[in-house]
């Protein structure tokens, strides 16, 4: 017989499985995050070495890094959809599987086109991170937790980028560079194992979320929403200087500071460490608002404006001749771009229902792909005609505010989206 004491325990004993099996699920997520900026770094870390040995320019590794940013962006118009379609277990671990074995065919490749093409296909696959890390948290999370969900898992590509530079030069040093490729792009598989163990089969995916998602809604009906203009504009001038630096920071301190292949990684890895409290910090300040009754509103756009004022000193970094101050300014502008990143992923989580979730974040991302891979063009042609690193530095440090002010025009008011309906705001009204 079931007395009301057996059947409380027993809700409990299931309430406890779902949540463990939730944060078993975010806990993959983070990690598959981590791998992939991993995995994109890792051409970064190898420039000086295998531009020695291939003799490449500056325009040729340009156009291996656009390779990746363009074929990026043009995936993810697809990517999107396709996590909110195949949903996250099945979407989530053919992206990673794909990602993995693009990654590792980098250490079969010599000529500036094969690299151009391996890159291509790394930046094709890698697209599904994105996407499928924002509708962990829309799907997993009630909105009061959301931004911090968030934080942490924005965390991940800074832990990847903390990693790679600590262990990738090194790997390239004790074993060559082929093998840094193909020991970084082989993690993804052992992954993709334990995502299936551990996430559930399609079909009960909602039933451990608790989120019953709603039915496709027409791209036509998004590009005729301001709210998906207005995370386009803050992704296309904030993901720019992202991309710009991931690929160009180690160039930079080599130019301006001499530092050799081995010194590297000290100063990239504090970066991005101060990258990763940039994380955390975006999804605790505007948990913290709204704990004090400040409303979503200016909740988000507030803890924006504080990012946005805090990179503008990132140009100065031209002025120092020493490269821990230069890391210190690099650091602190990576930390204010994580934490409005953050809150960008977090209103674009707050405003969409969950079924819409990941095709929304994907239009945004395609346009900071597009912007990104400008900038990493833009980078090459700058350095190869003598104007150096102060153009790009002087547009990071003032796009940030520009992306706030189209996000307030836009949509001057930001409200929760009522779950599972789709819900247009025209453009123009």
């Amino acid at each position: 017989m079931l007395t009301p004491l057996s059947y409380m325990k027993g809700r409990e004993d299931i309430e406890q499985h779902v949540g463990a099996r939730r944060w078993a699920i975010v806990a993959l997520a983070f990690t598959a995050i981590m791998l992939n900026y991993v995995d994109r770094q890792v051409i970064a870390l190898l420039k000086p070495m295998l531009q020695g040995e291939y003799g490449w320019s500056d325009r040729d590794y340009s156009h291996m890094a656009s390779a990746f940013q363009f074929c990026a962006a043009v995936s993810f118009l697809g990517t999107g959809w396709f996590i909110d379609r195949m949903g996250l277990r099945r979407g989530f671990a053919i992206g990673v599987a794909a990602w993995s074995i693009a990654g590792m065919a980098h250490a079969f490749v010599s000529s500036v086109a094969g690299f151009i093409g391996v890159r291509a296909l790394l930046g094709a696959a890698e697209s599904i991170g994105t996407p499928a890390q924002v509708k962990t948290a829309g799907t997993y999370f009630p909105p009061e937790q959301r931004s911090l969900m968030l934080g942490i898992g924005n965390m991940a590509s800074n832990f990847g980028a903390v990693v790679a530079p600590l262990t990738v030069p090194a790997l390239a040093l004790w074993l060559g560079w082929r093998a840094a490729f193909l020991i970084t792009g082989g993690l993804g598989f052992v992954w993709v194992v334990a995502w299936l163990i551990v996430t559930p089969r399609t079909g009960r995916v909602d039933k451990v979320a608790g989120v019953a998602e709603a039915g496709a809604v027409p791209w036509t009906s998004l590009l005729r929403d301001r709210r998906q203009w207005a995370v386009v504009a803050a992704k296309a001038l904030s993901d720019q200087c992202w991309w710009f630096l991931l690929f160009f920071m180690p160039d930079l301190f080599h130019r301006m500071f001499g530092l050799s292949q081995g010194e590297l990684g000290l100063p990239i890895a504090f970066i991005y460490a101060l990258a990763a409290l940039g994380s955390l910090s975006g999804g605790i300040l505007p948990t913290w608002l709204m704990s004090r009754g400040v409303d979503i509103d200016r909740a988000r756009k507030g803890s924006m404006l504080v990012y946005a004022l805090l990179i503008l000193p990132v140009p100065t970094v031209l002025l120092t001749g020493d490269a821990w101050v230069a890391a210190a300014l690099l650091g602190l502008g990576l930390f204010a771009h994580q934490g409005f990143s953050t809150n960008v992923f977090g209103m674009t989580a707050d405003i969409f229902p969950a079924s819409m979730i990941g095709t929304a974040i994907g239009i945004g991302a395609f346009a900071g792909n597009l912007t990104g891979m400008a900038m990493i063009e833009g980078a090459g042609f700058s350095l190869d005609n003598g104007y150096g690193y102060a153009p790009l530095l002087l547009l990071c440090g003032g796009s940030y505010l520009v992306a706030l002010l189209l996000v307030q025009l836009l949509v001057p008011r930001l409200t929760l989206a009522e779950p599972g309906t789709p819900r247009v705001v025209p453009v123009g009204h």
